[in-house]
């Protein structure tokens, strides 16, 4: 699998080089570990191209859930797509954990039915009844373009499985407070009741940064059909957390632009390897282009196209957008004529306007190259039949 997204550094992943985020990992392993000595510490690195069915079916998403749509899914051949999220780990976690089980069963079952050798040697270990996996990775997705979005978002995910001991919401109050504690010393949480399809008693953790609250994850007792679907029976049950890797470690060291996470700036990439305050260098004024486009009747107009289309269009050079929005648009029929005409909207056609604002991490754009790159957007969104290009001539 040579797909383009596959060279993009995983900034979990030690063996391409250190960075905070891992230093976040460490500290929610560790400190999950410590309240639950009784638990065998999982960790998982798998390849980030997953069964559809992993990504989705096993966790519990409907079949018409929209998410599955190649609007907001990375699909790369038949049957199996770039993972959305780090859950698309879990259900080869929990068949393994369901195949040791059945193994031990099958094991006593032997030695029940009339094995009186007496050898204890005990040289296999039983399968264990209580589990913490940790699974983190980086993750691919269309999404929106702004200071706390990006494509290719980092993710953990922390299940606590168990067997013969049910799983309570107390249990899952008390593991919000020591993930909080331990990712965000001191920091006020709340959660609010959400829907996940691989959870029950669901709810959202949101902590509070610079006066608002701010989502970093989501959580609840784990489905018991993602448990019995990877093979596990009616002894076992969990609790279910994810959480956004990347927001972690802005909160964490006070950094407001998730571009700054994958800097290549010695000033930035040097602070990156700890969990310091972050120290700002020196900001550069925006840019800001309006385009105005027409877009046909099909085309999917939220901010999450927009940002993925526009990531697209340039390419290695689209670090240099720090937001895409949509602010506004008209039918066909709501345009004045004169309107229409000016554009030669066509019957079914849109009329969309898109605000690109562009702000290099190293440096400030000239107004020709800020044009350069507004006219790439414009030539990747714009189905017109005439055009208005910025700079003297169109980007090829």
């Amino acid at each position: 699998m040579n797909h383009p997204a596959l060279t993009i550094r995983d900034l979990t992943d030690p063996g391409q080089g250190p960075h905070a985020i891992q230093l976040i990992v460490d500290a929610l392993r560790t400190a999950l570990a410590e309240s639950w000595p009784a638990a065998e510490v999982r960790v998982r690195r798998d390849h980030p191209v997953v069964p559809l069915a992993d990504n989705y079916d096993n966790l519990g998403y409907a079949p018409d859930a929209v998410t599955r749509d190649a609007r907001y899914t990375r699909y790369v051949g038949p049957g199996e797509v770039l993972r959305s999220h780090s859950s698309a780990m879990v259900p080869p976690a929990l068949r393994q954990l369901a195949a040791e089980s059945s193994a031990e069963s099958s094991a006593e079952s032997g030695d029940e039915s009339g094995d009186e050798s007496g050898d204890e040697s005990g040289d296999d270990e039983a399968a264990p009844g209580d589990v913490l996996l940790v699974c983190a990775g980086i993750c691919y997705r269309r999404d929106s373009v702004d200071w706390q979005h990006t494509g290719t978002p980092h993710q953990l995910d922390l299940w606590r499985i168990k067997r013969t001991a049910p799983c309570a919401e107390a249990d899952l109050e008390r593991m919000i407070a020591g993930v909080v504690e331990a990712a965000l010393p001191g920091a006020d949480w709340r959660t609010v009741p959400a829907v996940h399809p691989y959870t029950t008693e669901g709810r959202q953790i949101d902590v509070r940064w610079q006066g608002q609250w701010i989502e970093i994850g989501e959580c609840g007792l784990a489905s018991a059909g993602v448990l019995r679907r990877a093979g596990l029976d009616a002894t076992w049950a969990g609790l279910a957390m994810g959480l956004g890797l990347d927001r972690l470690v802005m909160l964490r060291k006070g950094i407001g632009d998730i571009r700054l996470l994958r800097s290549a700036d010695p000033r930035v990439a040097a602070q990156l390897t700890d969990l310091a305050p972050y120290r700002p260098v020196s900001a550069m004024p925006a840019v800001r282009r309006d385009l105005s486009v027409v877009i046909g009747p099909e085309v999917d107009a939220s901010d999450e196209a927009l940002g993925d289309r526009v990531r697209e269009a340039l390419g290695e050079q689209a670090d240099a957008v720090e937001s895409v929005e949509a602010r506004g648009e008209t039918t066909y029929d709501a345009l004045p004529e004169t309107a229409r005409a000016r554009l030669q909207l066509e019957p079914g056609q849109r009329n969309l306007l898109v605000r690109l604002v562009l702000r290099p991490l190293d440096r400030t754009l000239t107004d020709a190259e800020a044009n350069e790159l507004r006219d790439r957007v414009y030539a990747e969104l714009h189905e017109g039949r005439v055009a208005e290009w910025a700079a003297p001539e169109p980007a090829s």
